[in-house]
């Protein structure tokens, strides 16, 4: 028999027929699992407060509460909205099935059950959990990063937010989701992280930099990308935080990539990362208007920018420029990350 994913995983089984009680238990044991079982729902629903089950195995047709009822109570609960919940159960119709799920049942194990299949819902129902904890925890570490550059840089303060709200307008206009508008919103929140290793006297700088100065500052994206390596799912962000100051020319860094070669979500984060520099004041300089800004990407097209983004990325800034209620200036800034978790 398989082990299971997590050693000595919790697994609550809820089960009112004696007989499958006692050898589905003996069966988890054997199988490496912690086991803890009771016999309604009520009982149910106080062992998972106390015994923090890791898995529930949900009987369907308990006595009392049954166990739909059970399921849309923990999900009701902010500690156990993610708790994997399988459901036992002797109906499999697509009504049953469909009310199921709809009381929050992540899986269904059909009675009589082959041991190896539920065995393997459980392992699978374990990795899930474990995704989800390590996106949750991905999400804090993101924030918390973004956070430590703009209290370092105070000239780019909401600079990253405004930059993932930017990013994700633009990544969902050209059919980026999923993965794929997660990694850019990362990287348009986390694209100078590496600022963190560079001197505040050369970020806030009130002049010009001088040439030992810029190569210090041209070090940020290198910087990046080796404290954001070990995140969840750097690898898909990790080339955007790297490559967001590379030009379509050639003539960018660190890399001097050039078109296509430029990873795209660096090209997107390129190009809002310019607009929103623009059209915010610098120590060195005032910030000018969004058309002159406009004005500076359309003559850059095919040059620093890649010139099919950048009338996607004008259309959607001139957009918000006709309507207030939708101007991408004023956007909070996380509304597409939120949108794609």
């Amino acid at each position: 028999m398989t082990e299971p994913i997590e050693s000595r995983a919790r697994v609550l089984v809820v089960e009112d027929d004696l007989a499958n009680r006692v050898l589905l238990s003996r069966l988890l044991q054997r199988g490496g699992y912690d086991v803890t079982a009771v016999v309604d729902g009520p009982a149910a629903l106080d062992e998972v407060l106390a015994s923090k089950a890791d898995v529930v195995l949900l009987d369907v047709g308990l006595p009392g509460i049954d166990g739909l009822e059970v399921c849309r109570r923990l999900r009701a609960q902010p500690a156990t909205r993610m708790l994997p919940i399988i459901l036992l159960t002797g109906r499999s119709s697509v009504e049953d099935v469909v009310e199921g799920l709809d009381a929050g049942a992540d899986d269904f194990v059909a009675k009589p059950y082959e041991i190896d299949v539920l065995f393997a819902r459980i392992r699978s129902s374990l990795r899930l959990r474990a995704a989800l904890a390590e996106m949750e925890a991905a999400h804090g570490v993101v924030a918390a990063l973004a956070n430590a550059v703009e209290a370092k840089d105070v000239t780019t303060e909401s600079h990253c937010q405004r930059l993932a709200g930017y990013a994700g307008r633009l990544a969902q206009s050209i059919g980026l989701d999923g993965p794929d508008l997660r990694a850019v919103t990362y990287g348009a929140l986390l694209h100078d992280v590496g600022k963190i290793g560079i001197a505040e006297s050369i970020l806030n700088k009130p002049g010009p930099l001088t040439e030992a100065e810029w190569a210090e500052m041209r070090r940020h994206p290198e910087i990046g990308a080796e404290i954001c390596a070990p995140l969840t799912s750097s690898r898909l962000f990790v080339p955007i935080i790297r490559g967001h100051h590379e030009r379509w020319d050639g003539r960018g860094y660190p890399d001097g990539l050039r078109g296509e070669r430029i990873p795209l979500g660096a090209r997107i984060v390129g190009l809002v990362d310019a607009f929103d520099a623009m059209v915010n004041d610098r120590p060195y300089r005032a910030a000018r208007t969004p058309k002159d800004a406009i004005r500076e990407l359309r003559a850059e097209a095919g040059r620093q920018f890649d010139g099919d983004l950048v009338p996607r990325f004008v259309a959607i800034i001139e957009r918000g420029l006709s309507d207030p209620a939708a101007d991408p200036l004023a956007t909070a800034g996380l509304i597409a990350l939120r949108a794609s978790a």
